[in-house]
């Protein structure tokens, strides 16, 4: 049975998830003028990596990623797994800090940042214990909840929104492409990286259509640009740079007196939050999948274990957010790794096997 439908469901809630928080802040800083050049720039290139990792995974099917890696050898999908593994674990160790202090600072501010970074990782290892098929109907759920409340606060968000802000459209920078090298736009690649690199693990009693899933990122580009040009227009580019979270400030300003909740931001993080936690549990089983070819005799159950345990203790060590956005720079190379050298060698990989069985039929 055709499971398209749940993987592309996936695919969008786990970009959902990271793209209104620290996404806005780091285009908004890339530039002054013309910032959808700096969102087309990165969707385009999130389209090609995800067009040519499909592309390769479908030329080894039924192979996953590990599977491919290793028929080219122990030795060498090693090498190129291991920092794949590090981008995940570093990845599952920030989302859980950077999150926590986020909802800390929108809603729980008197809540130990310790409780909630355990309930996060509470919850996201029990799902991920679950499987992927689980996983799968979990965001099929998630996505009928949440996401009608999530779109009605987009649409709400434009309350203020005085549309004069969104001129000039650009500039010698944004037509140069002068930015693309800056940390604040490398940075923004988290929102693209983190939400595709799953279709590579998912296995074989799973089918899906690639074509199905490069056709339905395409929805992904509205919510991109909304991220960023909702704090511009609300408080123009020279406000908007100064806050940490621009989206969050912009929801922040609506005044709605229908709704149940006192504030919309409210309404609009338990929405967001509760795909976090899904990202999360997705990333988990990654990783779980990357540590049992290492360690075949550790169960499930305590591989996940003793994942979680590692990234609460790193996550206590880290003592603030200046720390959290030095950790989330030096991330950078492995996240690039990840764009763009796995993808790229699954499709060589991929390539290569079709036409070797070509050549022996």
């Amino acid at each position: 049975m055709d499971k398209s439908r749940q993987v592309i469901v996936m695919c969008l809630i786990t970009h959902m998830g990271l793209i209104f928080f620290l996404y806005p802040a780091d285009i908004i800083a890339s530039l002054s003028v013309g910032h959808w050049s700096a969102v087309l720039l990165g969707f385009i290139v999130h389209i090609g990596m995800i067009a040519i990792y499909t592309k390769g995974l479908s030329y080894c099917a039924p192979r996953n990623v590990i599977d491919l890696f290793q028929d080219a050898g122990n030795i060498f999908a090693f090498l190129l797994l291991l920092p794949l593994a590090l981008y995940f674990v570093m990845m599952i160790i920030i989302t859980v800090r950077a999150y926590a202090e986020i909802v800390t600072v929108i809603f729980l501010g008197n809540t130990p940042l310790w409780t909630i970074m355990l309930l996060f990782l509470a919850v996201s290892t029990l799902i991920s214990l679950w499987g992927v098929e689980s996983l799968f109907r979990t965001a099929m759920l998630v996505a009928l909840l949440f996401f009608p409340f999530l779109i009605l606060v987009i649409v709400l968000s434009f309350q203020n929104a005085d549309w004069h802000y969104l001129l000039p459209l650009i500039d010698r920078k944004a037509a140069s492409f002068s930015y693309v090298l800056h940390r604040p736009y490398l940075q923004s690649m988290f929102a693209f990286v983190g939400g595709f690199l799953f279709l590579g693990f998912i296995p074989a009693h799973v089918p899906y259509q690639r074509r199905k899933i490069v056709l339905f990122s395409f929805v992904l580009l509205p919510f991109f640009l909304i991220s960023v040009y909702v704090p511009l227009l609300t408080f123009g580019e020279n406000t908007a740079s100064k806050f940490p979270f621009p989206f969050i400030m912009a929801v922040d300003t609506v005044d709605v007196s229908w709704l149940m909740f006192d504030r919309v931001t409210m309404f609009f993080m338990i929405s967001l939050l509760c795909f976090v936690i899904l990202f999360l549990a997705l990333v988990m089983w990654e990783m779980l999948l990357l540590l049992r070819c290492v360690l075949p005799a550790v169960k499930a159950p305590v591989a996940s274990a003793l994942l979680a345990v590692f990234v609460f203790i790193v996550c206590l060590s880290v003592p603030n957010w200046s720390a959290v956005e030095q950790m989330f720079w030096w991330n950078t190379y492995l996240r690039l790794y990840a764009a763009f050298v796995i993808p790229l060698v699954t499709f060589a990989l991929g390539f290569s096997r079709r036409r070797k069985e070509a050549v022996e039929s």
